[in-house]
C-alpha cells in the first residue's frame, strides 16, 4: 500500500491551522486540553488526517499525563522513529498510512505491555461502536 501524500497547503485546508501544526509540524497541544483526555466512550480512534484505524477503546488508559494514552496500536498502523527534539531522546509514533505525528511511546505503562503512547488529540478522530 502506497502512503497518502500531499502537499503542505492541501494538509492545512484539510485540517485547519491547530491540527496542521501537531499533525504535519510535529507539534504537541498542551496539556490537559485534548478533546480525547478524558474520553471513554467505546469505538476506534483514527487518523484525523487520513482515517487509518490507530488505536482501539480497550487500549486506552488515564495515564495523568495531559493527553489522551494507549497500551497497544492496532497492529501495523504505528511507525515509531527516533526524535532526538527538544533536546530529549524519545521515540516519535507517526501513521503508517500517512506519515501523520501522533506524539510518542514511552516504556512506562502500567499495563502487561508496559507502554504508554502519549498521543495528541488533534492527531485522533473518533467513530463510535
Amino acid at each position: 500500500m502506497s502512503k497518502i501524500v500531499k502537499t503542505d497547503e492541501q494538509w492545512l485546508e484539510q485540517l485547519g491551522p491547530e491540527a496542521f501544526k501537531v499533525t504535519r509540524k510535529k507539534g504537541t497541544e498542551y496539556p490537559g486540553t485534548g478533546k480525547f483526555l478524558n474520553h471513554s466512550e467505546k469505538g476506534l480512534y483514527v487518523c484525523t488526517c487520513c482515517q487509518a484505524p490507530l488505536f482501539t477503546f480497550d487500549s486506552k488508559f488515564n495515564a495523568h499525563c495531559g493527553w489522551p494514552a494507549f497500551d497497544q496500536s492496532i497492529d501495523g498502523a504505528v511507525e515509531y522513529i527516533k526524535d532526538h527534539s527538544n533536546g530529549m531522546t524519545r521515540i516519535e509514533i507517526l501513521c503508517t498510512n500517512c506519515d501523520s505525528h501522533l506524539g510518542h511511546i514511552f516504556d512506562d505503562g502500567p499495563t502487561e505491555t508496559g507502554k504508554r503512547y502519549c498521543v495528541n488529540s488533534l492527531s485522533l478522530s473518533f467513530i463510535p461502536s
